[in-house]
């Protein structure tokens, strides 16, 4: 039996509730720790006991942040870096194109220019010179470069690496490495081979910072002081979130106090990129998972691969507008081109199937630089590991995303050694491959069974997941607040969705193309606004605004919308079921 009886709402889905074990945790964090019950489902979907809630909602740094050391490579690392940064050798950071590499970079850069050194910023083309170091790109390089740190990538460029003649490589990563390592001065990666994993959570700008927490410690056994790191937390948030890194251990306290740092509106490239983007209320993890990093992404993704990186870096502001406005304008046209490789992924990937383990669709000229966001799109609708590839030539470039529990990475990496790929590798939620045209069906076919043995395609894809109901009464400002100090919110740790049962429809006024603005009401209490975006792409937005007087349950995730000064809460509507 659906949650509230729904086994069909009105976008087909069925509604999943708490199970009897998470509503019992529930009910004995209500009874001893003295928090709102809304609060306590959060913990009690996390399995956090009562006698550690409080310490869960405030996560500290100091407690929580993992000793650098724990990294293989980590001392030899810092101590290189730190040799060049002192000796003011000549430093190049070889960065991806994506957020993570671009704050990671940043990281650098702002550390060194506090220490009074210029380091060469490089990041490849996506098209012309695809996803990490390259021999051209190295060889260059390390002609007129001491040192060059490879950031979000490098792992498994044994051959690039190699070819960087008279220059010292530190690699900096987190992508699964494989058997075996580049011969370079150190590879500091928590998804080594042979690391333990415990810390393969972080994200490269996680890596890169504790990387730097390291470097100071060795300055301080020196009697000297390095630059203010607690200041660079808020590129280490954006990174986490916008790369999708679960939101569990180190990573929660980094991205909280990184948004606290990013509040404060002191780094001139997130403060132009917030203004562009409209943010008219503190930061959260949706702030930079959905308005900031997808316009850092862009640059890498059908612009100039760099202007990310430079952006997050730059400590001039007329820079940072400049950069953010055109930044902005590359998302706008980067969604137009999304929306039409989407349109044409889905219906293949209907067509296909959208039930079994693995849901994929490849084009003739599919954009490289939004594959991996169709992807995403596709995942989401299906709740299956997606993949798109772009169809260039006789080889294809696409990008996949996973679901919570499979290893999509690992997968890709195998089909690569067993040679189905040309190449390929990634992390536990997010990969990417190349792969030759006439082994696309049975590269994807041995994907397909690699991802069923780790349970993919099992859970209903119309699944939806809810965290209980509530009264618009109840859906206060001050209760979303003390939700929020549950988050953050984002990978391995969602949003609490709840339902809002029994309602009617006051008003609904439809807001752009597709989005749809509601107002509801059980007939007692003052309402609650809603808004649904993308409602009119499916069944949501006609029904709804065609409600002839009935009532609805509705799903979605809470939110506080501020405008003119005031607050008021307001529902993200993800879906609606008739009541019964």
């Amino acid at each position: 039996m659906g949650f509230l009886g729904v086994e069909q709402s009105l976008s087909g889905r069925r509604w999943i509730g708490p199970t009897p074990e998470v509503e019992r945790a529930t009910d004995m964090l209500a009874q001893q720790a003295d928090l709102p019950r809304a609060v306590c489902q959060v913990l009690a979907q996390r399995g956090v006991p009562p006698m550690e809630a409080q310490s869960f909602l405030d996560p500290k740094l100091k407690e929580l942040l993992p000793d650098p050391r724990n990294l293989k490579d980590m001392e030899i690392a810092a101590a290189r870096f730190l040799h060049a940064a002192h000796q003011k050798q000549s430093i190049a950071v070889f960065a991806d194109y994506d957020v993570d590499g671009g704050s990671s970079a940043a990281l650098l850069l702002v550390w060194l220019r506090q220490m009074g050194m210029q380091a060469t910023l490089y990041v490849p083309d996506r098209i012309d010179e695809g996803y990490g170091p390259n021999v051209p790109a190295m060889q260059a390089l390390a002609k007129s470069h001491d040192l060059i740190i490879c950031v979000d990538c490098g792992t498994l460029s044994h051959e690039p690496i190699a070819a960087a003649k008279g220059a010292d490589v530190i690699v900096l990563d987190h992508h699964l490495g494989g058997e075996t390592l580049p011969d370079c001065v150190a590879v500091v990666n928590p998804n080594r081979q042979d690391e333990s994993g415990d810390l393969g959570y972080l994200c490269a700008a996680g890596v890169v910072f504790l990387m730097l927490v390291e470097a100071g410690r060795q300055m301080r056994e020196a009697g000297t002081k390095g630059p203010d790191l607690i200041s660079l937390l808020d590129l280490v948030a954006l990174a986490t979130v916008a790369d999708v890194a679960p939101l569990i251990g180190a990573n929660r306290a980094l991205v909280r106090q990184g948004l606290k740092v990013m509040a404060a509106r002191k780094r001139p490239g997130l403060m132009a990129l917030s203004d562009v983007a409209r943010m008219d209320s503190a930061p959260n993890s949706y702030h930079l998972g959905f308005l900031l990093g997808p316009r850092v992404n862009a640059g890498g993704r059908i612009g100039q691969a760099d202007l990310g990186a430079r952006l997050l870096s730059t400590e001039s502001m007329s820079e940072a507008e400049a950069l953010a406005e055109r930044l902005d304008a590359l998302n706008s046209e980067r969604r137009d081109i999304e929306n039409s490789v989407r349109a044409a992924a889905l219906e293949q990937a209907e067509d296909r199937g959208l039930d079994a383990p693995l849901v994929w669709a490849a084009g003739e000229g599919w954009h490289p630089g939004v594959v991996g966001i169709v992807a995403s799109r596709l995942k989401e609708t299906a709740n299956r590991p997606a993949i798109v590839i772009g169809l260039d030539g006789d080889e294809g470039k696409g990008s996949g995303r996973s679901v919570s529990g499979v290893d999509l990475g690992a997968s890709i990496q195998r089909l690569a050694a067993e040679g189905l790929l040309v190449k390929g590798g990634g992390h536990k939620m997010a990969a990417g491959l190349t792969v030759k045209r006439d082994q696309l069906e049975p590269a994807m076919e041995r994907l397909s069974v690699l991802l069923a043995k780790q349970g993919a395609g099992q859970a209903g894809p119309a699944d939806l997941k809810l965290d209980g109901t509530l009264t618009p009464n109840a859906a206060t400002v001050d209760l979303i607040e003390q939700i929020e100090k549950a988050g953050p919110f984002g990978a391995s740790a969602p949003a609490p969705r709840y339902v809002l049962p029994d309602l009617q429809v006051r008003f609904a006024k439809r807001v752009g193309e597709s989005h749809l603005k509601l107002s509801l009401s059980d007939g007692m209490s003052s309402g609650l606004d809603a808004i649904a975006f993308g409602a009119f792409d499916g069944p949501i937005g006609q029904r709804l605004s065609n409600h002839g007087g009935a009532r609805f349950h509705f799903a979605g995730r809470l939110e506080i919308n501020s405008w003119g000064g005031r607050q008021n809460v307001q529902l993200r509507l993800e879906d609606a079921a008739e009541a019964s």
